[in-house]
């Protein structure tokens, strides 16, 4: 199950919106159990908080779980009545990689890749750099294009060192990196957790833009030696001027631009509170959008006005308006998300696997389902663990299976093929929360978890729909 995103809030350069790590949508909630004890009830709506339920004696209370599914057994608070050997559940695996177009390397361990969108533009910079070097190169020929889609390529690698300084001060301050990917307006460093300090953030943000304005120095002193009106000339100036336009644009304080998490973090800083610093930088980068909007069409025009008009002044009036809508809806949309995932990140810890976990009775591989189901409702649990002898885990059995298994012959149909084998991903702490939680849960994706304490004790069992509609909750909760 994958219900963030990320687990952090990827970084987004160029104007380009914030990414989820989002990728498959998870699975609605699976029916419970049908039990004769219990038979069919309406569900009850779901609320934006947490039901209250009684607390039983020496047990913790299970405030965040949702209310039963129709059919379930009533829910139970406490560990359940059984001990395993096994220790605390260890972190799984990481998953595989999460793709995103033509992978083109991965520097320093973080897969680059490239966007179907940009090789749209690059031929878009081919063409439109290609009418540029006609007026200025004429000798060229057809041969303009060639050397344009050089610059196209030459601009996007810019792009992406300017990324690579985003990842690598990440991997420094050891925030982990999802990946690298070049797309339709510029490049984005998906990076999963969040800075810990303002100071960090600040440092996050400005090194991309900073590394432009080095590489644009770069390009005017390659300038100095090489003659203006040559190949070599122009493309150095066109790379000088990219490069700095580049930075210029970053650094504008606004979300998602870099420039907007540079106010973030002094926001922060001043404060003490990161919320209201993305408040702030959020809103400013919305007034950026709306000046893009208005103000770019306005500039390119009196420009326009001001050196004289052609038979291109409509169309180029239309493209300069159409490129600022552009913008201006990838910039007002960052923000947006750059909200929105500030506002989950104030309510993750309410993520607790604890409060959140089912009790759950530990049955053997050859015990009935009714038999099962009826130690559930006198215990008052609401899942089963498939034990060995000795009460080690061997799995869980799955809520989906038990549905499908009709009640008169549920007293001839054993457990253990209901139930679905324990890996290690499968197997985890019930001090998680969180962040950690939803890292843990995303590595391994699966219906049902067995909790343990670090004893190696059974706690229970944490549905993968429970977690759904707690996150769900949070994110309706207001900041």
């Amino acid at each position: 199950m994958d219900v963030s995103g990320g687990s952090g809030q990827p970084r987004s350069d160029n104007a380009e919106p914030a990414q989820q790590t989002t990728g498959e949508e998870p699975a609605p909630p699976a029916p419970a159990p049908q039990t004769p004890e219990h038979p069919e009830q309406p569900e009850q709506p779901q609320t934006t908080s947490a039901p209250e339920q009684p607390e039983t004696a020496g047990a913790p209370a299970r405030q965040d779980a949702p209310d039963p599914p129709p059919g379930a057994p009533d829910p139970g608070d406490g560990p359940a009545p059984a001990h395993s050997g096994m220790a605390k559940g260890q972190p799984p695996q990481r998953p595989k990689e999460p793709g995103g177009g033509l992978l083109m390397g991965r520097p320093f361990g973080v897969p680059v890749y490239v966007a179907p969108s940009w090789f749209v533009v690059a031929a878009l910079i081919t063409w439109v750099f290609g009418g540029q070097l006609d007026r200025v190169l004429p000798e060229l020929g057809a041969a303009r294009y060639l050397v344009s889609l050089f610059f196209a390529i030459a601009f996007y690698a810019s792009v992406l060192i300017h990324e690579l300084a985003h990842t690598v001060a990440a991997i420094r301050f050891k925030l982990p990196v999802r990946r690298i990917q070049l797309q339709f307006f510029g490049g984005v460093s998906e990076i999963e957790k969040e800075a810990e300090t303002p100071g960090r953030e600040f440092v996050l943000a400005f090194v991309g833009p900073l590394l432009s304005l080095v590489l644009s120095g770069l390009f005017y002193l390659a300038m100095q030696p090489v003659e203006p009106g040559t190949v070599p000339g122009v493309l150095l100036a066109g790379l000088m001027v990219s490069n700095l336009i580049v930075a210029a644009f970053n650094l504008l304080p606004g979300l998602p631009l870099d420039g907007g998490r540079m106010l973030r973090a002094v926001v922060w800083k001043i404060t003490g509170k990161p919320m209201s610093g993305t408040v702030a930088a959020a809103w400013v980068g919305r007034a950026l959008a709306v000046s893009v909007l208005i103000g770019l069409p306005l500039l390119n025009h009196w420009g326009a006005f001001g050196g004289g008009t052609d038979d291109s002044s409509g169309m180029d009036a239309v493209t300069d308006a159409l490129l600022a809508a552009i913008l201006a809806a990838i910039i007002w949309t960052g923000a947006g998300n750059s909200l929105r995932m500030a506002r989950l990140r104030e309510h993750l810890p309410e993520l607790r696997a604890r409060t959140l976990t089912r009790r759950a009775v530990p049955v053997e591989t050859d015990t009935p389902l009714s038999e099962a189901l009826r130690r559930a409702n006198a215990a008052g649990a609401r899942a089963l663990v498939v034990v060995d002898a000795d009460g080690n885990p061997l799995s869980l059995v799955r809520e989906a299976a038990i549905v499908g298994v009709p009640e008169h012959r549920r007293p001839w149909v054993a457990v253990s093929g209901l139930a679905q084998d324990l890996t290690d991903g499968m197997r985890i702490s019930a001090e998680l929360a969180g962040e950690d939680l939803l890292d843990v849960l995303r590595a391994t994706p699966a219906t049902e978890y067995l909790v343990v304490e670090e004893t190696g004790e059974i706690y229970g069992v944490l549905s993968a729909a429970d977690v759904e509609r707690a996150f769900v909750r949070a994110m309706a909760r207001p900041a």
